[in-house]
C-alpha cells in the first residue's frame, strides 16, 4: 500500500487559530502521482500508458475546477458516491489508476463507494494511498447466498477522520419476514403466475444434475409483479459532520445503495420505491430514530435518460413523500433538477446518457438544503453546490486535446474501452455543505 504522505491535501475549512488544518497556498497543484510508480508502468498491463497518465495528470492540475473536481473550500465538507467498477484484486488496475482514485476520493470528506468486491485488497490499497487521515467501514458481501455462485458486492464508506465522526449504528435495509409475507399474500395469483417458468427450471435443473445429460437449462428471466426483497441490501451507517468549536453537528444515517438494474424497468422502479418507502417509513419516526435525519449516496440505476418525462414521474412521488412529513421536514434529490449554473442536468454515467448516481437528503435539520433553495446552489462558494467529476472529459482533453463530443465514432469506441473497466463507467457525485454553524 501507498505512503500516506505522498498525497498530502491540506484541509482548508478550518480558521487559522485552529493549526491543525492550515489553509493551502494554491500557487502549488496538488500531486496525485508517485513518479516511482511510473518507471514500473511498463511491467503492468495499463489501459493508458505512464505517458498518458502524466499528461492527464498535467491537464488536470492547469484547471481541476474546469471538470468538476470538488475543490477544498474554507468552511465547507463535501459528500459523495462513486460506483468504481468491480474494485477487487489490487492487481486488476495499474498502480497509476490507484493513485489517480486516490486523489480523486481525497476530495470528498464522506464518500459512498459501490461495487467493492468480496476480494478487499484493491478497497485497502485506495484507503493506503489516501492516507491515515481516512477511516473506513464496509458491507459483508451481498447479492449473493454464502458459497453459492453469482456476483455479490460489498458497500462502503471512506470519511475524513478530522471532520466526519462515525456513530454506533450501522446495519443493512431488508423488508421483515412479516412485511414480505403480507406482501405474498396480497399478491399471490400475480407472484405465482410470474415464478412458474422458474419453477419448470428448477424442475429441469434438478433431472440435468442427476444425470448431466445434455445442456445445461437456462435461467429463465423473472419478471416480478411487486418487491420482495433488494437484490443487494443497502448498507446504512450513522454519521456526525463536526463544524466549529462549540457549534451541534450535523447528525445522520448515511445510505448506500447500489440498486438492481434488472430485465425491466419495473424492476428498478420496485427497488426505488421500496428503498424510499423503507426510509421515509423510519424518517417519520424520527423521534425514536437514532439519528433523526437520512442522506441516501448511491448508484440508484434511476430510469432518468428522458429528465423531462422521468423527472415529472419521479417529482410526483417526492412531493407525495413531502406531503406526509409536512411541516418542518424536507425531502430533497438536486440531482433530479438542472443545475443553476449551467441549467443542464448533470449525467452520471461515462457516457453522458443516465443519472443513475443520485444524492437525496431527507432532513428534519433545517440548515441542510432543501428543493426550495434549489435556484441558490452554487452562489456561495461553502454551498450548497453539487456536481460530478467529469473524468471522461478529462482523459479526452488530456490524450485527443478536444472534448468526447469532437472524438469520431470509432475514437470514442476506443477511447471508452481504455477507461471503463481500468478506472469506472461511472462518475463521482458530490454534494457541498457549509460546515455547521
Amino acid at each position: 500500500m501507498g505512503n500516506s504522505s505522498r498525497f498530502p491535501i491540506p484541509d482548508s475549512r478550518f480558521p487559522i487559530p485552529d493549526s491543525r488544518f492550515p489553509i493551502p497556498d494554491s500557487r502549488f497543484p496538488i500531486p496525485f502521482f508517485d513518479q516511482s510508480y511510473v518507471d514500473i508502468s511498463n511491467n503492468i498491463m495499463s489501459e493508458f500508458t505512464g505517458e498518458e497518465w502524466v499528461k492527464i495528470r498535467e491537464t488536470l492540475a492547469d484547471d481541476p475546477t474546469k471538470y468538476g473536481l470538488p475543490k477544498r473550500e474554507y468552511g465547507s465538507v463535501v459528500l459523495g458516491s462513486f460506483n468504481i467498477r468491480k474494485l477487487g484484486r489490487v492487481t486488476n488496475r495499474s498502480p497509476e489508476t490507484w493513485d489517480f482514485l486516490a486523489h480523486v476520493c481525497k476530495h470528498f470528506d464522506l464518500l459512498a463507494i459501490q461495487e467493492i468486491m468480496d476480494d478487499l485488497s484493491g478497497f485497502q490499497e485506495l484507503k493506503g494511498r489516501m492516507g491515515s487521515e481516512f477511516g473506513t467501514i464496509v458491507s459483508d458481501r451481498t447479492g449473493v447466498f454464502p458459497n453459492e455462485p453469482g456476483l455479490g458486492e460489498r458497500l462502503g464508506f471512506i470519511y475524513n477522520l478530522s471532520m466526519v465522526q462515525r456513530g454506533e449504528v450501522v446495519s443493512d435495509i431488508s423488508f421483515d419476514r412479516t412485511k414480505v409475507l403480507e406482501t405474498l399474500a396480497r399478491n399471490y395469483d400475480q407472484i405465482n403466475q410470474a415464478i412458474l417458468p422458474y419453477v419448470d427450471y428448477l424442475k429441469e435443473l434438478d433431472q440435468w444434475n442427476s444425470n448431466q445429460l445434455g445442456k445445461r437449462p437456462n435461467n429463465p428471466n423473472v419478471r416480478m409483479p411487486v418487491f420482495l426483497t433488494f437484490a443487494r441490501q443497502p448498507f446504512c451507517v450513522s454519521f456526525r459532520i463536526v463544524g466549529h468549536p462549540g457549534t451541534n453537528p450535523y447528525e445522520f444515517m448515511a445510505v448506500n445503495a447500489h440498486l438492481y438494474f434488472g430485465n425491466y424497468i419495473s424492476d428498478r422502479r420496485q427497488e426505488f420505491d421500496a428503498l424510499m418507502a423503507w426510509i421515509l417509513g423510519r424518517f417519520i419516526e424520527h423521534d425514536r430514530a437514532y439519528y433523526p435525519n437520512f442522506i441516501l449516496l448511491g448508484d440508484l440505476n434511476l430510469d432518468f435518460d428522458n429528465p423531462t418525462t422521468d423527472r415529472y414521474r419521479i417529482e410526483k412521488q417526492i412531493k407525495m413523500f413531502n406531503a406526509e412529513v409536512r411541516g418542518e421536514a424536507n425531502v430533497n434529490f438536486p440531482f433530479l433538477d438542472p443545475h443553476p449554473a449551467t441549467n443542464q442536468v448533470l449525467r452520471t454515467n461515462a457516457r453522458f446518457t443516465e443519472t443513475f448516481d443520485q444524492i437525496g437528503l431527507f432532513n428534519w435539520d433545517q440548515r441542510l438544503p432543501t428543493y426550495k433553495e434549489h435556484s441558490s446552489m452554487g452562489e456561495n462558494p461553502r454551498g450548497p453546490d453539487y456536481g460530478v467529476f467529469n473524468f471522461v472529459e478529462l482523459f479526452s482533453d488530456a490524450l485527443y486535446n478536444r472534448g468526447v463530443s469532437e472524438l469520431s465514432l470509432s475514437e470514442k469506441k476506443t477511447f471508452f474501452r481504455r477507461f471503463e473497466h481500468e478506472v469506472s463507467d461511472h462518475l463521482p457525485l458530490w454534494l457541498r455543505l457549509p460546515l455547521p454553524d
